[in-house]
C-alpha cells in the first residue's frame, strides 16, 4: 500500500522513531480518514506504529475498498463543462495508483 511505503520511507530517511510518527498522525490524514484516525486514538489511546498500519490495511486495503475505487474510476466520465481537465485526470490517475500500486 502506497500510504505504508510512504510512512516506512520517511521514518527510515529521517531516522524518526515510531512514537514521533504515530504523532504526525493528526495532521497527515485529512477528511474522512482523519475522523477515523481521531475516533481511533480516542478509543484505543497511544498505539504503536505497526497497530496503526495494521488499522489503515484493515480500513484502506480491503476488498470493499477495492470494488468502491474500482467502480468509482469505471464509472467516472470526463465532462468538459463541469470538470477542469487537470485534476480529473489525477483523480483517476490516484485511483489507478490505488489499483494497481505497481503499475
Amino acid at each position: 500500500m502506497e500510504l505504508i511505503r510512504g510512512i516506512d520511507m520517511i521514518k527510515e530517511d529521517f531516522e524518526l522513531p515510531d512514537r514521533l510518527v504515530t504523532a504526525r498522525f493528526n495532521t497527515l490524514f485529512t477528511k474522512s480518514a482523519h475522523r477515523g484516525y481521531i475516533r481511533l486514538r480516542q478509543a484505543h489511546g497511544h498505539q504503536s506504529l505497526t497497530w496503526w498500519k495494521t488499522q489503515i490495511i484493515n480500513k484502506w486495503a480491503n476488498d470493499a475498498r477495492r470494488f468502491k475505487v474500482e467502480t468509482v474510476f469505471e464509472s467516472a466520465r470526463f465532462n468538459a463543462d463541469k470538470d477542469k481537465a487537470l485534476p480529473w485526470f489525477f483523480q483517476q490517475k490516484d485511483r489507478l495508483t490505488a489499483l494497481y500500486p505497481d503499475m
